[in-house]
């Protein structure tokens, strides 16, 4: 089976979207950016919808890595450092609560592809990225971009961090 999406990862998290429920924000937030550190480029999109379903997609050279890797780590570790940011800056979380990815991804719909000179995989089947250098490449362009939207579209990054808090004083 093959899809296709014109303007690339975003359309693909907006079709994810639909399937999940009703988005907090109506903007897929997205960039591609590339990084010679790593030898490649990222694309990565992300939305925050009204559901309790974490769904990431990853991609290495365009093959599907259905158990994740660096590229996934580095994602879910930018996402959880401009969370966290924002919220210590608004005087929103306690110094010593740490919110983890887990409860930061809550609801989140995200599609992270890597395109790389030599990809690493780990095991037999290729579903998982090695490359170390990606973790750190990826976390620090999810920080910047994630902050950057949240700084521009103040009213929508409270909505979304607002609950993202109120999902970690439930559990």
């Amino acid at each position: 089976m093959s899809f296709r999406f014109p303007d690339g990862v975003r359309d693909f998290v907006a079709a994810l979207d639909a399937e999940t429920g009703a988005a907090l924000h109506p903007d897929v937030i997205g960039f591609e950016r590339e990084d010679p550190r790593m030898a490649g480029t990222m694309e990565v999109a992300m939305l925050w919808s009204g559901s309790g379903q974490e769904q990431i997609r990853s991609f290495a050279n365009s093959r599907a890595t259905r158990q994740g890797g660096t590229h996934v780590d580095g994602f879910r570790d930018g996402v959880t450092a401009a969370v966290t940011a924002y919220a210590r800056e608004r005087g929103l979380l306690a110094a010593d609560n740490d919110p983890c990815a887990d409860r930061i991804s809550k609801g989140l719909t995200a599609v992270v592809s890597v395109k790389l000179e030599r990809p690493e995989y780990l095991g037999a089947t290729h579903e998982l990225l090695g490359n170390t250098d990606v973790r750190g490449c990826v976390r620090q362009a999810v920080r910047e971009h994630l902050g950057n939207w949240i700084e521009e579209q103040s009213k929508q990054a409270t909505q979304v961090v607002d609950r993202i808090l109120r999902n970690i004083h439930q559990d």
